[in-house]
């Protein structure tokens, strides 16, 4: 029929993104459904590196990250002020902008960011895919404090099989529950929703909550801040403290680490000139 669909539940994953960062249920909310919806558009990605959700608001809920490796890793996080209310996306966000980067191992990136819209989620991202010329895709996102889900549909390029069965397989989908979503087995939920169609079931792929931080990435944001600006910090805390916002690990740099690396820094650069 010329329909491809993804499906996907996280709950250890989930778990361990909460361990991390007590969320009010508004914003774990919604940052649950980020975690299923990139775990979902990454698998349409046919390249190693990253895709990254962002979402900035003017409103109490300010900043929404959520990243998906090609090697199924997640991860993300949520900033906001004040509180939080329930409701649709306008109301926890205010004004705001959605931001998707697709980004490769050398730096290499490729962005979109469109004006955020729709009611929830999902619809947001339905219409910057239709606004960037993706394929005709639809998607179910769902979250509670043990898991969260997605179902994800697409229109295979040059389908074909007419619209109807395109808007039969909408109108199926459309009956799902996010009870059913977040309580059902994978397979049950499939032959609930399209027991009359066809539908091929491949090998299911584990995906993991895992931060891609490290003390060489903490020692190049120093390097950028300059030796000046580090010594300062160095005079008045005593060290230099780096916290991961991702997973809470905490880096900590004395004034031997500093000269240490500003000495490599050096020896690296003179080298670079012979």
């Amino acid at each position: 029929m010329g329909v491809r669909g993804e499906i996907v539940s996280l709950d250890a994953t989930w778990r361990a993104v909460q361990a991390i960062h007590p969320y009010p249920p508004p914003v774990a909310a919604q940052l649950g459904c980020a975690l299923s919806a990139v775990a979902l558009l990454s698998t349409t990605i046919k390249l190693a590196g990253s895709l990254i959700l962002q979402i900035q608001g003017e409103g109490p809920l300010t900043t929404l990250v959520a990243q998906a490796s090609h090697r199924r890793t997640l991860r993300g996080l949520a900033q906001w002020r004040d509180e939080v209310p329930a409701g649709d996306l306008r109301t926890q966000y205010g004004e705001g902008r959605l931001v998707m980067t697709a980004e490769a191992p050398g730096g290499e990136r490729y962005q979109g960011i469109v004006a955020l819209e729709g009611e929830n989620l999902a619809q947001a991202l339905e219409t910057y895919l239709a606004r960037s010329a993706q394929l005709p895709t639809r998607l179910w996102l769902a979250s509670d404090t043990q898991a969260v889900a997605g179902l994800m549909l697409q229109r295979l390029p040059d389908a074909a099989s007419p619209d109807d069965d395109w808007e039969r397989v909408l109108m199926l989908a459309s009956t799902l529950t996010d009870e059913e979503l977040l309580g059902l087995p994978q397979e049950e939920l499939l032959v609930r929703l399209f027991h009359e169609e066809r539908v091929r079931v491949f090998e299911p792929e584990p995906v993991a909550f895992r931060c891609n931080c490290s003390k060489t990435r903490m020692e190049d944001i120093l390097r950028a801040l300059g030796r000046k600006e580090a010594e300062s910090i160095l005079a008045e805390q005593g060290e230099i403290q780096a916290d991961c916002d991702f997973c809470n690990r905490r880096y900590r740099f004395d004034a031997v680490d500093v000269a240490t690396l500003f000495a490599s820094s050096a020896v690296t650069s003179s080298d670079a000139t012979h």
